[in-house]
Order: structure tokens, then C-alpha cells, then sequence
């Protein structure tokens, strides 16, 4: 049995699944992002986003951000903040 996300938004054919991870700090939320299509009479998704799909993207995770934000809030924690590395640790 797959593991189902916490919530879903979705906007248009863009929809991003929230997903939960328990861990020793707390939970942890991570977001995936799909494009919804058509092929013949089945619906199907996909990871790759075409130009007419960013700004429904953007709302989309703007909301997810919203939403995790208040999930903290209301379970009264704070969000893990990582620190961020400096440019020169990065493998790119």
C-alpha cells in the first residue's frame, strides 16, 4: 500500500500532492508538482511543466507554502529552518 499525500492542490491541470515525513525533529513536509493530461479517455500526469503551466505553479506552491505554514502553526510548531551552505559547497 502506497503512502497518500496529506493534501493536494490543484489549480487548473497543475496539482501539487503535500506529503508528511515524521522524524526525530518533527514532521517534515515535502511537495511534488504534476501536469494533468489527457491520453485518450485516461487521465494521466507528469512531472515536466510547459510555459502556459508556470503561473498556475507558482499559486500552486505559493498555496502549498500557505498551507504548511499554517499546519505548524496550528499543531503549535515551528518549521525546521536548514541552514543554507555557501556557494562553495555546492557540487554545481
Amino acid at each position: 500500500m502506497s503512502k497518500k499525500p496529506v493534501h493536494e492542490i490543484r489549480l487548473g491541470r497543475v496539482r501539487a500532492a503535500i506529503w508528511e515525513n515524521e522524524t526525530t525533529n518533527g514532521s517534515r513536509y515535502n511537495v511534488t508538482v504534476s501536469r494533468l493530461y489527457k491520453d485518450g479517455e485516461s487521465w494521466k500526469d507528469s512531472n515536466s511543466l510547459g510555459r502556459d503551466d508556470l503561473p498556475l505553479a507558482a499559486k500552486v506552491l505559493d498555496s502549498c507554502h500557505s498551507w504548511i505554514f499554517a499546519r505548524y502553526s496550528a499543531n503549535g510548531d515551528s518549521p525546521v529552518v536548514e541552514p543554507v551552505e555557501s556557494a562553495g559547497d555546492m557540487p554545481f
